[in-house]
């Protein structure tokens, strides 16, 4: 592989993570506009901080640091940034073949844990507006009301659930929605892993021809 080579696929490295660090920066910043006017509050009150503005500000956050070690590495073809950001996708994809694994084994009681978590937090719509405003968000969304059905809210349902009194609850309509998308979802995540190994390759093809290329030059 001569310098053009090298060169090509340093800049190839280097915007392939610029794209991602643009796409997290994005992420980070509908994350912090989730938080700022807490559009989704909080569902899971055993786990207060399991909101989704906390979630997509830890994502981008994560996604722009391992493209800014990407973009770094390859522009200055420095062998300790390529490294790093290799040993983090690494452990990136690593930590996504473990946590499907385990979601694969104790579906039944992620199931289980999830109905318990929303059938308690129902109960504290009227006192707390965080759980109000998720609520509200939820069921206006997914046009669903309640966890199973309309027979969850004691008394009348609130505003947000629709007015077909045959609606169905948002745990049931939130896994059919994911069962009829799983083909998509499936899709989306092989795309992501090919991503990753491919940026794994990139970096360490990068890495090794620095090394040869020093070799040459006698440096």
């Amino acid at each position: 592989m001569g310098m053009s080579s090298l060169k090509l696929l340093k800049y190839v490295l280097f915007f392939f993570n610029l794209i991602f660090w643009l796409c997290g920066c994005c992420i980070l910043g509908f994350g912090i506009y989730l938080l700022i006017h807490n559009n989704f509050g909080v569902l899971f009150h055993n786990l207060p901080s399991l909101t989704l503005g906390n979630v997509l500000v830890i994502v981008g956050s994560i996604i722009m640091v391992v493209a800014f070690l990407g973009c770094m590495g390859s522009i200055k073809e420095n062998k300790c940034l390529l490294m790093s950001f290799f040993v983090l996708l690494l452990i990136i994809l690593l930590a996504e073949v473990t946590l499907a694994i385990l979601l694969f084994v104790y579906e039944q009681k992620l199931n289980d844990y999830v109905a318990e978590g929303l059938t308690e937090s129902i109960q504290q719509y009227y006192s707390d507006n965080s759980t109000k405003a998720a609520w509200d968000s939820i069921q206006s969304f997914l046009q669903c009301c309640g966890v199973n059905g309309t027979s969850d809210w004691m008394g009348s349902p609130p505003a947000s659930c629709p007015s077909d009194p045959q609606v169905k609850g948002c745990y049931v309509k939130a896994k059919l929605w994911f069962h009829s998308n799983f083909l998509y979802i499936g899709i989306i995540t092989i795309c992501v892993c090919v991503i990753q190994v491919l940026g794994m390759s990139f970096a360490l093809t990068l890495n090794c021809q620095i090394d040869k290329t020093s070799q040459v030059l006698g440096l």
